[in-house]
């Protein structure tokens, strides 16, 4: 008879996870202050996901605006706490959720082949910039006035299309050199 595997997280998988909430800290505190901040979230996000794959990496996601939910200051520009979540900004950090079940999803499906980690990667920013976009109109709209997609696009998303390309390109690097060497 085969042996069933344990459902619970190893020791080494809780370590993992740990250390890349920590670079997702890290990389946030990086930050170039802009009506969205240009930071190294999402290259540590999708990180995080590259190299623990779908289902650990979106338990870092997690954990990691969880953390910032409770008052540790691990978002952008140090801040933290509901008010970051439920501020303009917010739909960002909560729509890296979104990407990282997309990509959890996307390579389930289909594997994790350097072309598909890119297409997952990709589909979970657009819907990251989606969710984001619509949260942002929505604050902004509520707090400061009416505010159209096209001017939301143009301060929250365009700018940001090619670093976050970039940002995706490094991170299937990092994950893949990293797992050539290290088992994750």
């Amino acid at each position: 008879m085969e042996k069933a595997k344990p459902t619970v997280f190893k020791t080494l998988d809780l370590i993992n996870i740990a250390l890349l909430v920590a670079l997702m800290a890290v990389c946030s505190w990086v930050s170039i202050p802009a009506t969205v901040p240009f930071t190294l979230q999402t290259f540590a996000v999708f990180c995080a996901v590259g190299l623990l794959g779908g289902k650990r990496g979106t338990i870092a996601v997690i954990i990691y605006i969880l953390l910032g939910f409770v008052g540790v200051p691990v978002f952008a520009g140090f801040k933290s706490g509901v008010g970051a979540l439920l501020g303009v900004t917010g739909g960002y950090i909560i729509g890296f959720i979104f990407s990282a079940l997309i990509y959890w999803f996307i390579t389930k499906l289909f594997g994790d082949k350097t072309t598909v980690m890119a297409i997952a990667m990709i589909t979970g920013l657009l819907a990251c910039y989606a969710f984001g976009t619509a949260w942002f109109i929505f604050m902004y709209t509520k707090n400061s006035g009416t505010i159209g997609v096209t001017t939301a696009l143009g301060w929250c998303v365009i700018p940001f299309v090619v670093p976050d390309i970039i940002k995706i390109a490094l991170a299937i690097f990092v994950s893949k050199r990293v797992s050539t060497h290290i088992k994750i």
